[in-house]
């Protein structure tokens, strides 16, 4: 008796050939920017500014993660996290230009460059959003990383939940339910089940603990926050929080409240972003008082000046 492949039980339809070949224009939200490959595209240099401290990013949640915590150590008095920031606009496919690649080989958003790494020498470069937050926090002496073991190996515990569960929630249910040419029930259940499931972890956690690694906010929270509290403020995928019924996890809701009402947490939630409101949009960021004079809404009441 042949044994059935599990590829036996799904109704009649689509077929994967033998060999995948990419077919350009498959349809999709980011259909026109997506290929196989690796490697830049063009040429284009990346600018520099002043600061030491370099980030080309977009205010999308991996991007956010790095400027809140660049705006918390401005906030903790750490002056040496000065910086530029530079938008990266990925559906125009900046992240293929020469010099963004030469920051991250990986294409992606955010990407760091450190022009006065500790010890000196020749400029740092830092991609992976978590790369980044570790980075700094070591860099300004480990600011938002507990010294203790306990709490410090928690804080890495959900630094890293954070980096393995967000494909599920942007990758998997994000894209299904928000982007995808189609509406696909099945891999919308499938993947809404685990967000679900994924905020029922946060919430039995949140029970117990007023942040991330206990007492004490840290990079943890930093990484957590632009995804599943924005999920939780209902502001991402559409209506998608409507639809996971988030306000039934009411630890989440508190934590996404507490972390949202911080200072540095609104400004860095600004920098970089290119859409909704023009008072929260600030493309570039080069000095603190950016936030006051150069904010999008301020741009065009000047005429753009």
């Amino acid at each position: 008796m042949t044994e059935k492949s599990p590829a036996d039980n799904f109704p009649a339809g689509y077929e994967p050939a033998k060999v995948w070949t990419w077919e350009k224009g498959n349809g999709g939200a980011f259909a026109n920017i997506n290929r196989p490959t690796a490697g830049p595209t063009h040429e284009k240099e990346r600018p520099v500014g002043k600061h030491p401290l370099q980030l080309y990013s977009l205010a999308t949640p991996n991007g956010v993660k790095v400027t809140i915590m660049l705006e918390e150590l401005l906030a903790a008095g750490h002056a040496g996290a000065e910086y530029d920031a530079w938008p990266i606009r990925i559906g125009d496919g900046d992240q293929f230009g020469s010099g963004f690649v030469e920051v991250n080989p990986n294409s992606k958003i955010p990407a760091l460059m450190d022009h006065a790494p500790v010890g000196g020498g020749a400029p740092v470069r830092v991609f992976e959003s978590a790369s980044i937050l570790l980075y700094l926090a070591e860099k300004f002496g480990g600011a938002f990383l507990p010294d203790t073991l306990r709490a410090r190996t928690e804080t890495f515990n959900w630094l890293f939940w954070q980096m393995g569960s967000a494909p599920f929630l942007g990758g998997g249910f994000g894209h299904f339910y928000a982007y995808a040419p189609i509406r696909i029930q099945y891999a919308i259940d499938r993947y809404a089940m685990e967000v679900k499931r994924q905020l029922d972890v946060l919430d039995r956690h949140l029970a117990d603990n007023r942040f991330m690694a206990g007492e004490d906010y840290t990079i943890a929270d930093m990484a957590i926050w632009p995804w599943y509290g924005n999920l939780a403020l209902g502001q991402a995928y559409g209506d998608a929080g409507t639809f996971l019924d988030v306000e039934s996890y009411g630890h989440v809701q508190r934590w996404t409240a507490e972390i949202a009402a911080r200072p540095a947490v609104k400004r860095g939630r600004m920098v970089n972003r290119l859409n909704g409101d023009p008072a929260e949009q600030l493309h570039e960021r080069h000095d603190a008082s950016d936030f006051d004079t150069k904010t999008q809404d301020k741009l065009e009441a000047n005429g753009g000046l």
